[in-house]
């Protein structure tokens, strides 16, 4: 079996509410959802989710070869683009290659990719991850109670901006999420938006009223050392690493001791999960996938590791004309049996919706906010 080709096709994710962070957010609650289909001489294709970025650069180092290969390949492809790096963008590119071919390798043995990877368990652990932070209090109570009627017993939030905002909404989260008077798991998603000194003081604060079970993304994801001493600082974990682009740049994180929960973006693919949970695991820490919803496969491989926690699980819902084989229940994810990744893709009506314009091109929170430089008094004013 040989590698032929690809082809790529975009559709959408409606959320159905504004989604963002601190940085911004999408007030229509559409996102792009990129799609590769990768082609082999013997009719056999896979489906990968991730990026389009740097796909024809990277192809030359699959075309003509079996794409059961899949660990080579993934290696073929960071060595292809080695003298420009790897990393941001063009890895996205990596990680949708490589999830189209773990879904070939499992198409041909006729198995759901949970399984080829060894897992025993098809139930994988989550928590609710709405990316709210444009939602009011009425709002952000309904989404949250929709993930409680599924059994969902943790939850993150956006924020970092306002204490007693944060304060207020945790409120919210923890009324709608009790299971039999338990309270559930909180968790804060500050995307890179502090420095250190404003990441303990924020942090400090909300400790003084709540049990946090962590704190995510507190600093710019390069800050080792910044990580290390904000862990030492306060009593939630430190959960980071989501934006690292190669195993490479865990090392400098891991070795400072700066991650408490190892975490891996999703939308890289299921070759690197795999690496950072072992490289998470020789260190006897938890490892927990994050943006489901950007690559929806990763859930497999997250089965299959000895040390995963939980999960993002960011929407109920799929993408337009994507059948995604999983079910959330019991405040998880329940993966199915469908041979491959488990992505049914219907391309004449993802295309037919697109020449007939019915969606729009969104736009999104990429761009670090200006706040996030500022000064913050009194544990909620931004100041210059």
């Amino acid at each position: 079996m040989k590698i032929t080709g690809y082809r790529t096709l975009r559709t959408v994710h409606d959320w159905g509410r504004p989604v963002g962070d601190v940085n911004g957010f999408i007030a229509s609650g559409v996102t792009d959802v990129p799609l590769v289909i990768l082609e082999t001489d013997e009719g056999i294709e896979g489906v990968g989710m991730g990026s389009h970025a740097d796909l024809e650069r990277l192809f030359p180092a699959l075309e003509g070869q079996d794409p059961r290969t899949v660990t080579t390949l993934y290696d073929a492809m960071l060595a292809r683009v080695f003298k420009s790096s790897h990393g941001g963008a063009t890895f996205g590119g990596i990680g949708a290659f490589d999830t189209a071919l773990w879904d070939i390798k499992a198409k041909l043995a006729g198995e759901p990719l949970w399984r080829l990877l060894g897992a025993g368990d098809r139930f994988v652990p989550g928590y609710a991850s709405g990316l709210d932070a444009a939602l009011d209090d009425e709002q952000l109570a309904a989404l949250y109670r929709r993930f409680g009627e599924r059994g969902y017993t943790a939850a993150k939030l956006k924020g970092g901006r306002n204490v007693e905002a944060d304060l207020r909404r945790f409120g919210i989260l923890t009324d709608v999420l009790q299971a039999g008077g338990a309270a559930p798991a909180l968790m804060l998603d500050a995307n890179e938006s502090w420095n250190l000194k404003q990441a303990v003081r924020h942090v400090s604060a909300l400790e003084e009223r709540i049990d946090l079970t962590w704190v995510e993304e507190p600093l710019r994801r390069w800050d080792a050392a910044g990580h290390a001493r904000l862990s030492a600082a306060i009593k939630a974990s430190v959960a980071t690493g989501e934006n690292l682009t190669g195993l490479e740049q865990y090392r400098p994180l891991l070795d400072a001791g700066g991650a408490d929960i190892v975490q891996a973006g999703a939308v890289w693919g299921v070759t690197h999960f795999l690496r950072v949970a072992i490289a998470a695991h020789a260190r006897d820490l938890p490892v927990s996938p994050v943006g489901l919803t950007a690559n929806h496969t990763v859930t497999a491989a997250a089965a299959a590791v000895p040390n995963h926690l939980s999960a993002e699980v960011q929407d109920l819902g799929s993408p337009f004309g994507l059948v995604l084989d999983q079910e959330f229940a019991d405040g998880g994810v329940v993966l199915g049996d469908r041979p491959g990744v488990g992505i049914e893709v219907d391309e004449a009506l993802i295309l037919k919706a697109r020449s007939e314009a019915t969606w729009q091109e969104p736009a999104g929170p990429h761009v670090r906010s200006k706040r996030a430089g500022l000064r913050l008094i009194d544990h909620g004013t931004w100041s210059e």
